[in-house]
């Protein structure tokens, strides 16, 4: 299963570099995103500081909902996915190295541009690795349950509207936890507690969402 694993994600990666423009549009629109907050606000310095973690947040949430639409359209429109789950591999073996590649393309860029962004709200230096932590554990979060969503609505017109109601709801304690982390720490405090509880939702979001996708896929498929 490791290795039904790890050729799916090399091969997910290849498609993602020969489609390039697709990836790119994701990442430039957390940086759009992320950068006109500043122009509209102002330029105070601690008012910028204040609202730095929620805006780097909520366009990570938006960035990483933005491409969740392509985690399995082009594998079903083509006959692949149909042809995986007739494979021995489990189905969840499958959606969980799809949901790892996808996160690899469309979350890590945004945990590596993270404290670039953050120049922009004159966040301090020390706050960087506590905001690239954050999104480190918050981000495969926002894939492993993107991709139940995006199970669920394979195929259906209109299924970008219905997947951001459906999982929206389910992002906002991940949201509050990786603003809030940021924000502990530039209170003063420790962001260990929401930092581990990210941590357990990952833990728990990386065992079981993979399977849901997997009974969400087959009945999608049929």
């Amino acid at each position: 299963m490791l290795a039904v694993a790890r050729t799916l994600i090399a091969r997910d990666l290849l498609l993602a570099w020969r489609r390039r423009a697709d990836v790119g549009v994701a990442l430039l629109f957390f940086v759009i995103v992320a950068s006109l907050f500043p122009l509209g606000v102002g330029a105070e310095p601690n008012q910028l500081r204040a609202i730095a973690p929620g805006v780097i947040w909520v366009a990570a949430l938006l960035s990483a909902l933005l491409s969740l639409g392509r985690l399995f359209a082009a594998d079903h429109a083509d006959g692949t996915l149909e042809q995986l789950m007739l494979g021995a591999a489990p189905l969840g073996v499958v959606a969980a190295a799809k949901t790892v590649a996808h996160w690899l393309v469309s979350g890590l860029p945004l945990v590596v541009i993270a404290p670039v962004i953050a120049l922009q709200y004159d966040v301090e230096r020390s706050l960087y690795g506590v905001l690239a932590l954050s999104l480190l554990l918050g981000t495969p979060v926002l894939s492993f349950i993107g991709g139940i969503g995006a199970a669920l609505t394979l195929g259906l017109r209109g299924g970008g509207v219905l997947l951001a109601l459906l999982i929206l709801p389910l992002y906002v304690p991940v949201l509050v936890l990786g603003a809030g982390a940021v924000d502990a720490a530039s209170a003063g405090l420790a962001a260990t507690g929401q930092l581990l509880v990210l941590a357990a939702f990952l833990i728990v979001a990386a065992v079981f969402a993979p399977w849901a996708a997997a009974i969400a896929l087959r009945v999608s498929v049929e």
